[in-house]
């Protein structure tokens, strides 16, 4: 029977697995958010930084999220490669871009899913770290120290990326440079070098999160098929770019799954990103907290 206490334990897993979704999502939040920029291999480039995690803790011991900040310049520097490619052959060429840009990003993950599995097979790959496997117990509740990290990190990641949007001129052009390029270049910035930056930024955030990726559970080559919904519901619910709305957003997202999982089991507990997207569009399409501007 459900109880109040197994709802509070709901909320507060929910809470925990929100904020991990939240770290997840930020990349996308930029990318898609704030660029236009039709990114859905970003769930594909996560689960790519988590293969890479894993191989530096199995083969050299390296800390998972040691392991995460040491891939971050790698990922930048493949972000601003990834950009450079999809504008000279795509968001260059003229208005349909946006489609032709998700078959581009889609190709993308395919080449990169098949690369994972050639290089490391289609077994679940895992970290080990002192804490991975152990809990906090509250009284009869239990609360994995894995989500406790992922709570953590998921906020610094957010309070690093509302200051640097909001304080720093780079951060400031980025905001402005889906809403008018022109304004951008009387400045005398460059929209598609601003643009590539913003894109390297988003991706290189996906080291972090795909450190945690791996800590939160084990991964396989073809998880971000189960990520690309939760990401882009997150981001479409937060109202596109609002770094602070997408962490509000994956903890409103975490604790309905959690709750879900609770009630009526793991089966449906994929679903509710789904459901929750649809319903978002639907009611108010701008998402929670509007686009940041």
């Amino acid at each position: 029977m459900f109880s109040f206490d197994l709802l509070l334990d709901a909320v507060v897993i929910g809470v925990l697995l929100g904020c991990f979704y939240a770290a997840v999502s930020l990349g996308l939040s930029v990318s898609f958010g704030l660029l236009d920029v039709p990114h859905v291999a970003h769930p594909a480039f996560l689960v790519l930084a988590s293969y890479a995690v894993f191989f530096l803790n199995e083969h050299y011991g390296i800390d998972p999220l040691l392991a995460g900040l040491l891939i971050t310049p790698l990922f930048f520097l493949f972000g601003l490669a990834a950009y450079r490619l999809y504008y000279e052959t795509f968001e260059k060429r003229g208005s349909d871009a946006g489609v032709r840009g998700i078959a581009f990003f889609f190709g993308i993950a395919f080449i990169i899913e098949v690369l994972i599995i050639l290089q490391f097979g289609v077994d679940q790959r895992s970290v080990t770290a002192s804490y991975v496997g152990k809990a906090w117990r509250i009284g009869d509740m239990r609360i994995p120290f894995r989500l406790v990290v992922a709570f953590v990190v998921a906020g610094a990641l957010t309070i690093l990326l509302t200051l640097y949007l909001s304080r720093t001129f780079m951060g400031r052009a980025i905001r402005a440079v889906a809403q008018d390029q022109e304004a951008l270049r009387l400045m005398g910035a460059n929209p598609i070098w601003i643009k590539q930056w913003a894109f390297g930024i988003a991706t290189a955030v996906l080291g972090i999160a795909g450190a945690l990726l791996i800590i939160v559970a084990p991964v396989e080559p073809t998880l971000d098929r189960t990520y690309i919904g939760r990401t882009f519901c997150v981001v479409v619910m937060a109202g596109l770019g609002s770094m602070t709305g997408t962490l509000v957003a994956a903890i409103i997202l975490g604790v309905a799954e959690t709750i879900v999982l609770t009630l009526f089991g793991a089966s449906w507990a994929p679903a509710i990103s789904f459901a929750m997207l649809l319903g978002v569009l639907a009611v108010r399409p701008q998402g929670l907290f509007g686009r940041l501007s």
